[in-house]
């Protein structure tokens, strides 16, 4: 990037910029060994144990939408960034940017409602810190989070890479947190209303990794979509991904949503979904699991690791044709998470 290049809203989408960003300029002045593996957690050793710690702040609009809310969001995301690398989230942290002005009925609700999902997942708010901005010097609230987990033996992710043959396997439907997000701040009237699929994976991916050893990698995709992480998966590497558009699962009302808007549900922001690489032996039993859990009854095995074309993300189309699923330069709706 050069000196005098401005900051748009595109830099923190979580496409094609965000990762430009991040490697050009954050890691030029943070750059270390931890960081640099760009997890969606740190994870290192501390006093003989294995550590995942990580950070999110969350700006979504409107704070309140069918399925959720920010604080729902903030707790939700931060475990589940945890959860993708294995660990089990134990505490969180959680600091409010106010405006001036936010009524305290609302923010009660918001905490109320972060109260609740961290309970339902196991994990307590221990730190936290407050600042109250001038109107209109933020909108409305901001929250930052930060969380700690351990990551046990018994239930780490597969030390063997990604390989030929390897399968990919998703919870359920895409596009389910950005289709509400936008339904609720449009005012969009569909005769099925759009939920967010916002929602803690902990307790599904420690039933997955309790059971199978041949997990080898997880994420949860969010800003950028399936299409971003399975792209900085491939990213350099000796192998690429097929994946097959009749085996992934999109809601009908988000297909709606899509034709009205033009959107791809591979670029969507999801909040409640988890996408895993499992070696190919294992494949059937993990999706039975997971399958069996309330989060992963519509799972499924969407694609797998191809030799070729290296490098490269390819979707097999629903009438037999192939076509590359790049990652998007910035994002197709901001202010989503």
């Amino acid at each position: 990037m050069k000196t005098d290049e401005k900051i748009t809203l595109a830099h923190g989408g979580g496409g094609r910029l965000s990762r430009d960003f991040i490697k050009k300029v954050l890691l030029r002045y943070f750059g270390n060994p931890i960081l640099s593996e760009l997890q969606d957690s740190a994870t290192f050793d501390l006093t003989g144990n294995r550590v995942a710690f990580t950070t999110d702040s969350y700006v979504v609009k409107p704070l309140f939408f069918p399925g959720g809310d920010i604080g729902k969001l903030a707790v939700a995301g931060t475990i589940n960034d945890l959860a993708v690398v294995g660990a089990q989230p134990l505490y969180l942290s959680c600091g409010l940017i106010i405006e001036e002005g936010f009524e305290l009925g609302q923010l009660e609700r918001i905490l109320g409602s972060m109260q609740e999902t961290a309970r339902k997942a196991g994990v307590k708010v221990v730190a936290g810190d407050t600042k109250v901005v001038e109107k209109k010097g933020a909108d409305q609230l901001f929250i930052n989070t930060a969380g700690i987990g351990l990551i046990r033996k018994d239930r780490c992710l597969s030390p063997v890479g990604p390989g030929i043959g390897d399968k990919i396997i998703i919870n359920g439907g895409l596009g389910e947190h950005e289709a509400a997000v936008i339904s609720s701040r449009e005012g969009f009237d569909f005769e099925t209303e759009v939920v967010s699929d916002c929602v803690p994976l902990n307790d599904l991916i420690q039933g997955i990794l309790k059971v199978s050893p041949n997990v080898k990698w997880m994420r949860d995709p969010t800003r950028g979509g399936l299409a971003a992480i399975l792209n900085e998966l491939v990213e350099g590497k000796p192998f690429g991904i097929r994946i097959e558009e009749a085996q992934i699962p999109v809601k009908e009302a988000v297909k709606g949503i899509c034709e009205l808007l033009g959107f791809d549900p591979l670029y969507m922001v999801n909040e409640g979904k988890v996408v895993l690489v499992v070696a190919w032996e294992d494949a059937d039993r993990v999706l039975k699991i997971m399958q069996k859990h309330p989060l992963g009854g519509e799972s499924r095995i969407i694609g797998e690791i191809v030799p070729e074309p290296e490098g490269k993300v390819v979707l097999k189309t629903g009438v037999g044709g192939h076509r590359v699923v790049d990652m998007m330069v910035g994002e197709m709706l901001p202010r989503i998470c």
